[in-house]
């Protein structure tokens, strides 16, 4: 819901700058599919990689933990007609310990504000602000009124003849990276 509010502000706000020029004046408007373009420059794949063996390392830890808490339930249950009361009690109150140690667990490493938060913006904002710093420098050089982002829901319509400049801007943040568009990715838009 949020989205479409969104999405039609942008619409009304764009409709209001076209007929608030001056009818002789040209618009130039451009748009970029910024999912596509980190799916495309290599540096953001790199740090996708990363991000997902760090989260490797943390989902064997929690699945270590899981089974320390499964066996230990299991041996409780097992054992429970065996064991004093006082023993059966101490038993629960480890496997309580361990439950409320699994769950913190959790939340400190996917919770909100959790490590892997922290660490995908860490390793993801340098590499935005790249994007951005590519994207504005195509919308001086190229003469661009507006750029926008299709993944952000700004665009309701692109018709075929509007440059989508997300193959330019890939291409141009690959060559920063070793000189050549990551693999599969073309380096000339269609719609150019």
């Amino acid at each position: 819901m949020r989205k479409s509010l969104i999405g039609i502000g942008t619409a009304a706000l764009m409709a209001l700058f076209l007929f608030a020029r001056p009818l002789s004046a040209q618009i130039k408007i451009g748009y970029v599919d910024s999912q596509k373009i980190l799916e495309g420059y290599k540096e953001a794949q790199d740090a996708q990689k990363q991000l997902a063996e760090i989260n490797k390392g943390w989902e064997d830890e929690a699945r270590n933990m899981q089974r320390e808490l499964q066996t230990k339930q299991d041996e409780l249950e097992s054992q429970s007609l065996l064991l004093s009361d006082e023993k059966r009690k101490e038993k629960e109150a480890d496997l309580q310990n361990l439950y409320l140690r699994f769950q913190q667990y959790q939340q400190e490493k996917w919770g909100q504000q959790g490590e892997a938060y922290k660490k995908q913006n860490e390793l993801m904002k340098p590499i935005i602000d790249k994007v951005q710093v590519v994207i504005k420098k195509f919308g001086a050089d190229e003469k661009y009124d507006y750029i926008f982002d299709t993944v952000a829901g700004n665009i309701v319509y692109a018709g075929t003849g509007q440059p989508d400049l997300t193959e330019k801007v890939i291409a141009e943040l690959n060559k920063t990276v070793g000189g050549a568009a990551a693999k599969g990715t073309p380096t000339k838009s269609s719609n150019d």
